[in-house]
């Protein structure tokens, strides 16, 4: 583990760098907006564009690194994040706005892939879920403390748009100074997202939840907490606890999930999450001090909730399909992403600021419920075919995701290995998936 932490910490601070400027990018555009007087509905839309342009890179850049080469995409769309950051406080438009967070959701799609390709090529079968690990807690961490920088300058004015771009640029310093070599880039066949419907409807369909529930936290929390009265200080508090909380409950939630029916652990947590999203309507009203530990639970039980379901999926794959799969999952969350913060703005905009954590609510209420009715349908995977529960940072690539389904399943694979079980044909596999 040393030797691969030390071949990656350029890499590492590369990515702790780029969370820091992303994280309060997120935010600070969501508070500009209403300070700008944009609509709460059109501030949905602004945020959702980020993951629209995410879902456009995750597809894109595979094909221009292969063509191109991994340190020239890293620096380019790094510059390119770098630049449109500037424009936001030179032109104030709705609609240019909605372009440049696209253009900056394409472009850290890029960046994680391409850190990610690094990332793999320096892990191991030993490694590998100790980096992916340790990535997950720069990743969040980073873009915890984005949130903090919000008080470091007047969000009114064009400061905290220059620290942005300037920590965005610092963060080709690391990857382009480094001798490391670049590595063999190779992106998976896709498997299609009807196919991984057949074999786990509970593992996409709650991956896809997940991306309504993140995308809408992410892109309206700092929103719902200036609309409801909440000092520059206590909405920078109030992002930083969400995200910290899925640091330090990501863990014991895995760990559950790996000693039991991993399905039930879904529906406890995500049952959970649901009364955390009910309970921050009456917290508002109490304290701050009060809806903040309501959001550091929700996030603790929200969050993980990525893991849960992506390791659910891999426990109904064969070991040859998790790769194949990685596409599609990104696919289902960030069709997720990309509608959750327009959806739960149409809430607010209908009921009000409390309209987020009721659509929060109803969101994880219905994976509960889905989960509940996908029990009676199919028989639990056995406890010794179950993978590893490797915790996922919340914008993952396909090739985190890949990375991810390779070392989660490589627990159950090798047990197969030395029972000397054969794999299972594809078309039984389907049939008894849950």
């Amino acid at each position: 583990m040393y030797t691969a932490v030390k071949a990656a910490w350029a890499l590492l601070m590369s990515m702790g760098l780029l969370m820091l400027g992303n994280g309060l990018q997120g935010s600070l555009i969501g508070l500009r907006a209403t300070l700008e007087g944009f609509s709460t509905q059109f501030a949905g839309v602004l945020m959702s564009g980020y993951f629209v342009g995410f879902l456009l890179g995750s597809t894109l850049t595979p094909r221009v690194v292969s063509q191109v080469g991994h340190v020239r995409v890293f620096a380019a769309l790094a510059s390119l994040a770098s630049t449109v950051v500037l424009l936001h406080p030179v032109f104030v438009d709705p609609t240019l706005w909605f372009v440049m967070r696209v253009i900056s959701g394409f472009c850290m799609a890029g960046l994680y892939i391409v850190a990610e390709s690094w990332l793999n090529d320096l892990a191991t079968n030993k490694t590998r879920g100790q980096l992916l690990s340790l990535y997950m807690v720069i990743m969040i961490g980073g873009m915890a403390s984005g949130q903090l920088l919000l008080n470091v300058a007047d969000p009114g004015g064009f400061k905290l748009f220059i620290l942005i771009s300037v920590l965005l640029s610092f963060a080709l310093l690391p990857v382009l100074l480094s001798v490391a070599p670049a590595p063999s880039f190779a992106s998976p066949t896709p498997m299609g997202l009807r196919q991984l419907y057949l074999s786990s409807p509970l593992g996409v369909t709650g991956c896809m939840a997940v991306g309504l529930s993140n995308g809408a936290v992410v892109g309206m929390g700092v929103i719902y907490a200036e609309l409801i009265g909440f000092p520059l200080a206590d909405i920078s508090i109030f992002m930083g606890l969400i995200l910290l909380g899925s640091v330090v409950l990501q863990w014991p939630i895995g760990h559950l999930s790996d000693k039991y029916d991993r399905r039930w652990v879904i529906l406890a947590v995500t049952l959970l999450a649901a009364v955390m999203a009910l309970a921050a309507v009456p917290a508002a009203q109490i304290s701050a001090n009060a809806l903040l530990v309501v959001a550091f639970l929700f996030g603790g039980l929200s969050f993980p909730m990525y893991s849960l379901c992506v390791s659910h999926t891999n426990d109904n794959l064969e070991p040859k399909q998790m790769v194949s799969a990685s596409s599609s999952l990104v696919l289902a969350v960030g069709l997720g992403a990309a509608l959750g913060p327009s959806t739960a703005a149409a809430v607010m905009g209908l009921i009000g600021p409390n309209g987020l954590f009721w659509f929060l609510a109803v969101v994880h209420a219905g994976v509960g419920v889905f989960a509940l009715y996908r029990m009676t349908r199919r028989a639990a995977v056995p406890l010794e075919d179950q993978g590893h529960c490797v915790a996922i940072p919340p914008a993952a690539s396909p090739v985190a995701m890949a990375m991810v389904q390779e070392a989660s399943g490589g627990h159950a694979q090798g047990q197969a290995d030395e029972a000397g079980v054969a794999e299972p044909a594809a078309a039984g596999a389907v049939e008894s998936k849950v």
